[in-house]
């Protein structure tokens, strides 16, 4: 039985086992990140990252996500962090900006070096999308929120119970308004100006973060006259910064990424 090297990161708490594609094949993903996330009976995580090199010249390496329900996610802002800290830690790199290839197309990784360690990334989301058919059906809207899509579906609800995630979360992902299910955020305007966010994540349920979930609440703020450009978004494991650009229209997200652990696990 062969071993698979892996890594363990987080970006706010937001956990994934991360694969380097060019040392190792994972021939069923789906299958690996359901039995590897397991709390319990695995490494644990919300999923498996596979990192590779590009193969088209617009992009340096490529990300694969997939949830710890086995599913495919487009893009994923935490995981992109920790993809930048690690390539350049790990000697796979020495450029300080990274063109990473996602199913959500290439996102360009700024990394902030102190001393040769990795202290924050930012990554360029690119712009938000208000109106996508195959994701949200305005004829079916599930309430008062603000759908933005980063790639991936998200739908933010301002609320002073941002609590609620847990119970209101699983039937959100999976209302009809969503063909492709969805990412559910639930937001709170702080005293202090900053955003405390709870995320349902399509596919993994509540997690510590939100990489994309946090951009499209700093939008759906920026929209709902909650906040302006520049947004401190405070979620269960961290807070990151998020700027929406009016000079672009793309959205930044800058904020840290963090090894957890090396291993090793039967394929």
């Amino acid at each position: 039985m062969s071993k698979i090297h892996f890594t363990k990161m987080h970006g706010c708490g937001n956990d994934y086992i991360y694969v380097d594609t060019t040392q190792y094949n994972i021939p069923d993903p789906e299958a690996a990140s359901i039995k590897w996330s397991h709390r319990h009976k695995g490494v644990g995580s919300d999923g498996l990252v596979l990192i590779g090199k590009s193969t088209v010249p617009e992009a340096d390496f490529t990300m694969r996500i997939f949830n710890a329900d086995g599913s495919e996610a487009m893009m994923c802002g935490n995981a992109s962090r920790c993809i930048g800290k690690y390539l350049y830690e790990r000697g796979m790199t020495d450029q300080t900006e990274i063109r990473l290839l996602t199913l959500s197309g290439v996102k360009v990784l700024s990394l902030h070096v102190t001393g040769g360690i990795v202290e924050s990334v930012t990554v360029d989301m690119g712009e938000p999308v208000l109106e996508n058919e195959s994701q949200f059906l305005t004829s079916r809207t599930p309430g008062h929120g603000t759908f933005v899509s980063m790639g991936n579906p998200h739908y933010v609800i301002f609320t002073e119970d941002v609590n609620q995630v847990g119970e209101a979360g699983p039937a959100l992902e999976y209302h009809p308004a969503f063909p492709q299910r969805c990412n559910i955020e639930f937001a709170r305007v702080e005293a202090d100006g900053s955003i405390r966010t709870r995320v349902w994540e399509r596919g993994s349920g509540i997690t510590q973060a939100c990489g994309t979930g946090a951009c499209a609440t700093a939008v759906a703020a920026v929209l709902t006259g909650k906040a302006g450009r520049t947004s401190q978004i405070a979620m269960d494991g961290g807070t990151l910064t998020i700027e929406w650009s009016e000079q672009d229209n793309h959205v930044y997200m800058t904020g840290p990424a963090e090894f957890v652990c090396d291993g090793e696990i039967a394929l």
